[in-house]
């Protein structure tokens, strides 16, 4: 029995109470009534110790999350001062009155919803224009083709009726005959220009490391270069991301337009490049008539050219930009009237 309690019945129980044969049945309850009583207890310490503990912890939790709403709060404060700034007229706001959560519900609300459609819109937009783009293409490309096969017809035509009746027609008769054939030589020239300029969006989508050094040896021999003008590159060129056909085209179309314009006795053509982080930067340079700078921006717009030239397409250049804007590059112009250009583009690596 415990000891406290053998102390207290000694004190206060006679002596002959204890003697008693039931008293031993009655300590015995009290005894086990104490020891359920401390057995309780103890259980309600523990429970006590463990709710403490979640206690603790559920409050640990809570300032957590009290802490991160209060950044989210300040977040949301910088915003509402934004808005009242931005969004709100001056004479409609109230010194030091903050919008309250509902109208800061309502305003983010909004401002979702009319984000979402502007990039709705947008996308539509987008695809719209890839789709008359794409028909464009398309159309051109099929027209350019289909004009061809008359185009070869009539200058065939125009040939046989020369030849089989050159005795029989006169200096007039001779020259109109001739003169037919130089326009029909001219569409045909325009036809294929359009019809390479409407092939660069629709062959090799695929892009890949291309030596450029290598696209170059293969384009150079089979332009016609004058004597008079050389064509001088480093011995090694970078590697490009991008496509053999449209790098051919990009080269092909500026070395072109720099051998034409050229009028120097001596005519010099230079390639070169410089390292410009994720881009390289080509340059093609000559000493030939060179360009006003009023015409910088007009000479890589389809069709348009400075010279009066029926040989000439005016698709060239344009080329030269649509290839770059499809590899997401830069081309600008550089030049001095009766000096010379250079143009300037630059390519992924």
């Amino acid at each position: 029995m415990n000891s406290l309690l053998k102390r207290q019945l000694r004190k206060y129980i006679s002596a002959e109470l204890q003697a008693h044969p039931e008293m031993e049945r009655f300590l015995d309850a009290i005894n086990r009534s104490y020891n359920t009583s401390d057995e309780q207890f103890a259980m309600l310490q523990r429970a006590t110790a463990i709710s403490s503990e979640e206690l603790f912890e559920a409050n640990q939790q809570l300032k957590k999350e009290s802490d991160a709403q209060k950044e989210v709060i300040k977040k949301l404060q910088n915003v509402i001062d934004t808005l009242n700034v931005h969004e709100f007229p001056q004479d409609e706001k109230q010194d030091n009155v903050a919008l309250d959560s509902m109208q800061l519900v309502d305003v983010i609300d909004n401002q979702t919803k009319e984000i979402l459609k502007i990039n709705e819109q947008r996308d539509k937009l987008v695809k719209s224009l890839e789709r008359q783009n794409q028909e464009l293409n398309d159309y051109t490309h099929l027209v350019s083709h289909d004009l061809k096969s008359p185009l070869q017809s009539i200058d065939a035509l125009t040939y046989w009726l020369q030849e089989d009746y050159e005795s029989v027609l006169n200096d007039d008769g001779k020259n109109t005959i001739t003169l037919i054939r130089d326009n029909v030589e001219k569409m045909d020239t325009l036809v294929k220009g359009i019809l390479r300029y409407s092939s660069i969006g629709h062959v090799e989508k695929d892009f890949y490391k291309v030596d450029t050094y290598e696209v170059l040896q293969k384009v150079i021999p089979f332009m016609e270069v004058p004597e008079h003008i050389t064509i001088s590159i480093p011995e090694k060129l970078p590697t490009v991301t991008g496509d053999h056909f449209r790098l051919g085209e990009l080269f092909r179309n500026l070395l072109r337009n720099a051998i034409k314009f050229n009028d120097k006795p001596k005519g010099e053509i230079t390639i070169g490049y410089t390292d410009k982080n994720n881009f390289w930067e080509f340059y093609v340079k000559d000493n030939g008539k060179g360009i006003e700078e009023k015409y910088f921006d007009k000479i890589f717009v389809a069709f348009q050219k400075l010279q009066n030239d029926y040989k000439s397409t005016g698709i060239g250049l344009s080329i030269v930009k649509k290839i770059i804007d499809l590899y997401q590059g830069d081309v600008w112009i550089e030049s001095t009237p009766n000096l010379g250009t250079t143009f300037y583009f630059t390519l992924r690596k």
